[in-house]
């Protein structure tokens, strides 16, 4: 009996151990960015593999609307695994809580475009063991976050090699009024032309053929489905291979925490095929 409860607890301490032993490092780094005038934070998670005689691929995850660059690691500790896992870097950016990702042509206080795209991958780059080049690196969000990684890749094919959403706002228009949009656009009433430029499903031209790995997903009681659906449509018309999932959901974080799942597979499939 005593021999069996002693095994017992061996194994259970040796599980403890190789948990954490394989458990990924969370850092938050310091950023600073020239184009705001202001040090920004980022949640960078390390494989435990990480060593800085190795060169590792980055998923960059970007958070929604009203959060923080600390809302995936908080609300989806588990993400730390996919690290491990896939022996890959995710960079957790800070958008502001409705900054939407852009160079908002009204505030220059808001330019979180040059940022994320620019600033922060040459600060990741140059302070981390990466692959510097858009072979190594995708980039993917939930809501505001989707929205944001397409439109930057879309707009940044020298910098990413595949892009991700999970219930992106990927249609900025169907919410005029809504998500603080405005705050950085200007009203939609009076600069439409500016909301056309800086919406995923029109900038769809700029994709040039097979250069981005796309994945998306969205669920079906999501008020982002109609949006996404539009989108999976048009990047039919066009020929462009992505892949697209519909799952049952809404938009909350029972989802999101599945979705990632999917998407580190895909982009984990997307690094191997660079090798």
């Amino acid at each position: 009996m005593h021999t069996k409860k002693l095994s017992t607890l061996l194994l259970i301490c040796a599980g403890s151990f190789w948990l954490k032993a394989t458990a990924g490092t969370v850092d938050t780094a310091l950023t600073h960015s020239a184009a705001m005038n202001k040090d920004m934070k980022a949640v960078v998670i390390k494989p435990a593999d990480y060593s800085a005689a190795k060169k590792y691929p980055v998923m960059y995850l970007l958070h929604g609307f009203s959060g923080n660059y600390s809302d995936w690691i908080k609300k989806i500790p588990a993400i730390a695994k996919l690290a491990d896992t896939y022996h890959m870097l995710i960079v957790c950016p800070d958008g502001n809580f409705a900054g939407w990702y852009f160079d908002s042509p009204m505030n220059k206080e808001w330019m979180y475009e040059t940022y994320v795209a620019n600033e922060l991958v040459s600060y990741i780059d140059k302070h981390y063991a990466t692959i510097a080049n858009r072979k190594g690196r995708a980039i993917t969000g939930l809501s505001m976050g989707g929205h944001g990684a397409f439109f930057l890749a879309f707009k940044h094919q020298d910098v990413f090699g595949a892009a991700g959403s999970m219930s992106g706002v990927v249609d900025i228009r169907q919410f005029a009024d809504s998500y603080g949009i405005e705050q950085v656009l200007g009203k939609y009433s009076e600069h439409p032309d500016v909301w056309e430029q800086h919406c995923v499903v029109s900038l769809i031209h700029l994709i040039k053929p097979n250069a981005l790995a796309l994945t998306f997903d969205c669920g079906y009681d999501d008020a982002m489905y109609s949006g996404n659906q539009e989108l999976h449509e048009k990047l039919i018309e066009r020929k462009i291979p992505h892949d697209y999932t519909v799952r049952p959901g809404g938009h909350t974080w029972e989802y999101w925490g599945n979705s990632v799942n999917y998407q580190a597979l895909f982009f984990s499939r997307y690094f191997n095929n660079q090798k």
